[in-house]
């Protein structure tokens, strides 16, 4: 009697699936976010983003759950904050629905399995439920973290291949066997620290042919081909950009060797802190909804670690002491 094959939930792809998977990509030979380079830096710039925003909670929403706030604001853009008699004050990742006069969402369903038996999952807003966006459209900034994470990933991967191909070595050749195993005695004995190395004269030239038993390949103008410095000057360019982005202050990598006048550092403390400003109003105004309504569960509060009107004010009190001292 035959026993039925036991099926483990593994199915190998065949030549069309793999070709279906590898043709989506374009380009298809580079696959830049699929790895665990994009998956480091696309963890470490999140984190990077959290550090710019201080939320003050009610205190039964610290530890892991100020960890969940935090994340869903970043990863979604807004969350639900509602209060349940079984629950409390509490809030939750929700899907937005309905329109209203001015085209805003005027319903949010929240789908969690631990929602009490007898809950509805529909709640309306401005009712039942209070939105927290951080950005006027309701996205999150997890588009802008991607995307910087796939071009320092990218880099990453190019900065190891120099790292790599720019190591001094000796390429060397042995027309003998014994040649070649003295060959390795020699380069054994002068990376081991000694500083003179004997070698029988016998080796010297070929007792047949009398021609030189070794030959030296010589890599030329290795300095001149040596790009590493200009590739790690282009990757912090690119985490500068980013910091710009989500407001964190920075100082281009080419200007810090050179002292940038008061007018150029309030422009690049103005520019980065475009998206901030935008995040910061919408933060207010949805917060200032959000305690009217449930203020009395818990009151919610933001700043920035960086705010920039302290920056731009700091960086004219520096420039007037520049001018006062030169």
């Amino acid at each position: 009697m035959s026993k039925k094959p036991i099926f483990n939930g593994y199915c190998p792809y065949n030549y069309n699936e793999i070709n279906c998977f590898d043709g989506h990509f374009s380009p298809s030979m580079v696959k830049s976010m699929n790895n665990a380079s994009f998956a480091f830096w696309q963890r470490s710039l999140f984190q990077r983003a959290c550090s710019t925003l201080e939320f003050t909670l009610p205190e039964e929403w610290e530890g892991n759950t100020r960890d969940f706030f935090y994340y869903c604001l970043f990863r979604f853009g807004y969350i639900g904050i509602f209060y349940l008699p079984e629950i409390g004050f509490t809030f939750q990742p929700v899907t937005l629905n309905g329109k209203g006069w001015y085209y805003q969402y005027t319903g949010a369903v929240v789908s969690n399995p631990n929602l009490p038996e007898g809950v509805s999952q529909d709640f309306i807003i401005g009712k039942d439920i209070e939105i927290l966006k951080l950005t006027p459209d309701y996205m999150g900034i997890w588009d802008i973290i991607s995307y910087y994470a796939e071009k320092l990933a990218t880099m990453d991967n190019a900065i190891n291949m120099s790292i790599i191909n720019n190591k001094l070595a000796y390429i060397l050749g042995a027309k003998t066997k014994a040649a070649a195993e003295a060959l390795k005695k020699v380069l054994d004995k002068i990376n081991s620290g000694e500083p003179s190395v004997v070698v029988d004269y016998l080796l010297s030239n070929d007792m047949k042919d009398k021609e030189m038993p070794f030959q030296f390949l010589e890599r030329s103008s290795l300095k001149n081909n040596y790009i590493l410095s200009d590739q790690l000057t282009d990757f912090q360019s690119i985490l500068n950009a980013f910091d710009a982005e989500i407001g964190i202050p920075s100082l281009p990598y080419q200007n810090k060797k050179e002292r940038m006048i008061s007018d150029e550092a309030t422009m690049k403390t103005i520019d980065g802190a475009a998206r901030m400003i935008t995040w910061k109003s919408t933060l207010e105004s949805s917060l200032k909804v959000v305690n009217e309504h449930f203020g009395q569960y818990g009151q919610i509060s933001v700043k920035f670690r960086y705010d920039p009107e302290e920056m731009q004010q700091d960086n004219i009190k520096e420039g007037d002491n520049t001018n006062e001292q030169v």
